[in-house]
């Protein structure tokens, strides 16, 4: 039978990367957390946490911190039930989201249900096409990507597209594309990416270009908002979403370098496959914002390009 006091412990040390913050959060001494994750090892049999800098789990501590987060939103089951109630304690759960996601649709799809709700949400950005594997490593509970395959013990369900454009401002384009997007000109324009997990514009450029060869000029700016930015200020083009960038384009700050070409990247909600009341209304929540602000997960865009 697992101590969950200890195994609370090891779950604040990873989640405040540290034994003293998580020591602090817990009212605890340092020794004193230190002891409960050597006590749980020693029940378990097993190393836990590697004493890096910051601790780090082992894939045995993955997997226990994985079960301890659904335990404790499976609690949330209890707060109906006179005398085992949580009195209306606040619930968290952690949630993997890509930057452009979190940039434009997820705020508004989220309001209404932290407007009623005693929910907190632990969000990690990462790559769209990454953060599956947060919720496979079981640092989240859900995540949102572009991956239609469900992790094992995980549901998967289609939120909607968002459609991407390769834009740039109107002086880049005629500075750097006067003849259109072709490969000669986009092995010498500079490209912006979010970070080096960012292959959207590898994509675009072998599926439309037929370019195998990335050695093209690149920088990288990992800020959905201040991405935008840059692309607008002239010092680069990228892929960019439609919900940032219609606006823009309308005022003429941004020009679409291939108008005949809009690429569609279909996104799911993954989550934890257990009847949690907490992951069950915010997966309610998205389900409902994305049809209201996303393209429908059927739509057809003018071309395609695989994101996963």
């Amino acid at each position: 039978m697992l101590d969950y006091k200890l195994l609370h412990a090891l779950v604040m040390v990873v989640q405040e990367c540290g034994f003293d913050r998580a020591a602090r959060s817990l009212h605890l001494t340092q020794s004193a957390v230190s002891q409960r994750i050597r006590q749980l090892e020693e029940q378990t049999g097993q190393i836990l946490l590697a004493r890096t800098t910051p601790p780090r789990p082992t894939m045995a501590g993955k997997r226990l911190i994985k079960h301890c987060h659904q335990v404790m939103l499976m609690e949330a089951e209890l707060d109906d039930i006179e005398g085992l109630s949580g009195s209306g304690e606040v619930r968290s759960i952690s949630i993997g989201i890509n930057a452009d996601s979190l940039a434009t649709w997820f705020l508004t799809a989220v309001t209404p249900l932290l407007e009623i709700e005693r929910i907190v949400l632990d969000i990690h950005v990462d790559d769209q096409d990454e953060t599956h594997r947060l919720l496979r490593d079981g640092d989240v509970a859900g995540c949102i990507s572009t991956r239609a395959t469900s992790v094992q013990g995980c549901q998967a369900i289609p939120l909607g597209v968002m459609t991407y454009r390769l834009c740039a401002s109107p002086s880049f384009a005629s500075r750097h594309f006067p003849c259109g997007v072709t490969r000669e000109a986009v092995s010498k324009a500079p490209v912006l990416l979010f970070n080096r997990k960012d292959r959207l514009s590898h994509r675009f450029m072998k599926t439309f270009l037929g370019m195998i060869n990335d050695s093209f000029p690149r920088h990288y700016l990992p800020s959905s908002e201040k991405f935008v930015d840059f692309i607008a200020a002239g010092f680069a083009y990228g892929m960019l979403p439609d919900l940032q960038t219609s606006t823009l384009r309308k005022k003429g700050h941004l020009v679409d370098l291939c108008p005949d070409i809009a690429v569609p990247v279909s996104l799911y909600w993954h989550c934890w496959g257990v009847a949690a009341t907490p992951l069950k209304k915010l997966t309610a929540a998205l389900s409902r914002g994305a049809s209201q602000l996303l393209a429908p997960p059927d739509s057809q865009a003018a071309a395609s390009i695989k994101a996963g």
